[in-house]
């Protein structure tokens, strides 16, 4: 199978888990770059910033549509993560492979936990908003993002909810543009690295991921959540399995 289908089908994958998931797809991507397409853990995590950019601006845009966007909230839950961000992105250009690809693992780890516990959530929001809660939320949320490339949805949803009160209807709206800014600066930070790039399979990934996120809403639309959050789960926690297996043997 050439490189070209397997970007092609991992881009619809990814895709297909963000449309129907709202959250956390983003974290397959590194991984299907690094043993589907052959790209360095480095590159893996600078190329899935570029494709969590793309994706998750596609998303927010149908979000702002529906009104589900907390542009307030989710400026000041950035503003917490840029700096955190922009250094985390320029340290992982100076972390050894095995190092970058374990913690990918534990992160992978905790997400998939994270799916095959949680519950659907309620929609009524009891806690006070907090800003300092969402200041050091939003600081953890972009060193993750700068350093390990990943969107951290799974992360800023329950995070927003919790610290600043925004109503689960609006929390995954909200969190891609968290997401986005967080992304855009760690990916500025990067820039001044040497990393190359092959935008041959890049571009092929993004073009499915978006399709395949349309793809995603009509079957969260047909498929209980509770069955999509399991099978995503175990599917990180698979893979998350192999990335440690192969780094440590």
């Amino acid at each position: 199978m050439t490189a070209l289908v397997l970007a092609l089908l991992a881009g619809a994958l990814v895709g297909l888990a963000l449309g129907s998931l709202g959250a956390g797809g983003s974290i397959l991507t590194v991984p299907a770059l690094i043993y589907l397409l052959g790209f360095s853990p480095a590159e893996a995590t600078t190329a899935s910033l570029i494709i969590v950019i793309v994706t998750s601006l596609t998303a927010l845009l149908a979000h702002a549509r529906a009104g589900t966007v907390r542009w307030r909230a989710g400026l000041l839950f950035a503003a917490a993560g840029l700096g955190p961000a922009a250094a985390a992105g320029l340290l992982s250009a100076h972390i050894p492979a095995a190092v970058l690809t374990l913690a990918f693992a534990v992160l992978a780890v905790l997400a998939g936990l994270r799916m095959l516990r949680r519950r659907t959530p309620s929609e009524d929001v009891t806690a006070p908003a907090s800003v300092p809660r969402a200041t050091g939320a939003g600081a953890a949320l972009g060193a993750v993002t700068g350093f390990l490339g990943v969107g951290g949805g799974f992360l800023a949803v329950p995070a927003l909810v919790a610290a600043l009160a925004v109503p689960m209807s609006a929390a995954v709206g909200t969190s891609l543009l968290v997401i986005i800014a967080n992304a855009l600066v760690a990916l500025a930070a990067r820039a001044t690295t040497e990393v190359s790039l092959d935008w041959a399979l890049i571009m092929p990934f993004i073009a499915t991921a978006v399709l395949g996120a349309w793809d995603g809403k009509r079957l969260a639309a047909k498929v209980r959540p509770a069955t999509l959050q399991r099978a995503f789960g175990t599917l990180l926690l698979a893979v998350a399995a192999v990335m440690a297996t192969g780094t440590l043997l």
